[in-house]
């Protein structure tokens, strides 16, 4: 796989130029001072897989709804023979080892959550010597050597941080940090985006827990630190935010300004019960993107080799029922989650046509 060098404009950035000779740049969006991948042609269709590690919530289920009702479209059966879908739990030598049977087993391209951001370099170095195409998404690595898809992570969570800040009426309190599972980038760096607004400001006493990206999870530990910690001046979660209006209702805490992720339920109770709240969505259909990115490279077309797609956001004066969250979808539906730029519009009935198992 040859790397490409870029074309930065004056800003440092990739110029607009550039961005126009990438393989579909409306959707592909490098990130700025990244390269372009580009490797030769191979012929169709292809024998595809995606090696995911913790399976235990209802993102990461609904991500791998999404893959299988995508590749199940006739659009899209053209360029794929086959897709394996394999879940490994949170243990990273089981993710590489599974990474490393694909390999073996001739597999074309392979798309990922890695659980660690540090410890994939060696695979890096087997998928590309094997001319397997790699292609982490969601929780990135820290390398350059292969395509990314991801949403900037930091920003993610500093948006929703500056948000609750802006929003107490008095600038001090406890501070509730609800991070996810622990190891990932992306947990990593949305507490980083997170202690960038609330790190040194006088008055403000951060508690910190960790949530695991889960609701049930979530309701438990934010329940735990009302009851022990009392009162807090705002909160802001990574995910499983049902959880977190669940443990904020049973405790009939007083209103504060939240920093939300996209489940239905959650979003239907921020309306209901009238929070003010920021949500961000980190889209189950990440998935889709560094497939479709996966089956370009592999077509020859020139990828950006860390892709950064725009992040859906939704504030609580603007929830509408039947617009952006819905009373029949499941209280775990990640709302918000299509990527129009990127054409990608999954509807709830296609998604449950497909199992979240492995295949």
């Amino acid at each position: 796989m040859a790397g490409v060098a870029v074309a930065a404009g004056a800003g440092g950035g990739i110029s607009g130029a550039w961005a126009e000779e990438t393989y579909n740049p409306k959707c592909f969006k490098p990130a700025a001072g990244h390269k372009v991948m580009r490797m030769k042609a191979r012929p169709g269709p292809y024998r595809v897989a995606l090696a995911n590690g913790f399976a235990g919530n209802s993102w990461r289920i609904q991500m791998i709804q999404g893959l299988k009702a995508w590749a199940a479209r006739p659009e899209n059966q053209k360029n794929i023979k086959e897709l394996k879908v394999i879940s490994t739990g949170t243990d990273v030598a089981a993710q590489i080892a599974a990474i490393d049977n694909l390999i073996a087993a001739g597999y074309d391209a392979i798309v990922t959550i890695a659980v660690n951001p540090t410890a994939f370099e060696p695979v890096i170095k087997r998928a590309k010597k094997a001319g397997v195409v790699l292609v982490p998404f969601d929780n990135v690595l820290d390398t350059d050597q292969v395509i990314m898809v991801t949403e900037p992570q930091v920003p993610l969570e500093e948006v929703k941080a500056q948000f609750v800040y802006d929003h107490m009426p008095e600038k001090k309190g406890k501070v509730l940090e609800i991070r996810g599972l622990p190891g990932n980038s992306v947990d990593r760096d949305r507490s980083i985006g997170f202690h960038k607004v609330f790190d040194n400001k006088p008055g403000i006493e951060i508690v910190t827990v960790v949530g695991n990206w889960d609701d049930g999870t979530v309701q438990k530990v934010v329940s735990d630190a009302i009851a022990t910690q009392g009162h807090f001046a705002g909160m802001v979660a990574q995910h499983g935010s049902t959880g977190l209006l669940n443990a904020l209702n049973d405790a009939k805490h007083p209103k504060i300004p939240l920093g939300t992720s996209g489940e239905n339920g959650s979003l239907r109770m921020i309306h209901d019960g009238g929070w003010e709240a920021i949500a961000r969505v980190q889209s189950p259909l990440l998935a889709v993107v560094a497939m479709e990115a996966a089956i370009a490279e592999l077509q020859g077309h020139p990828i950006p080799q860390l892709i950064e797609l725009p992040i859906p956001t939704v504030y609580s004066k603007d929830l509408k029922e039947g617009v952006n969250y819905f009373a029949k979808a499941p209280d775990n539906f990640q709302a918000g989650a299509d990527i129009p730029d990127c054409n990608l519009m999954m509807p709830l009935d296609e998604l449950l046509r497909q199992t979240p198992g492995n295949t």
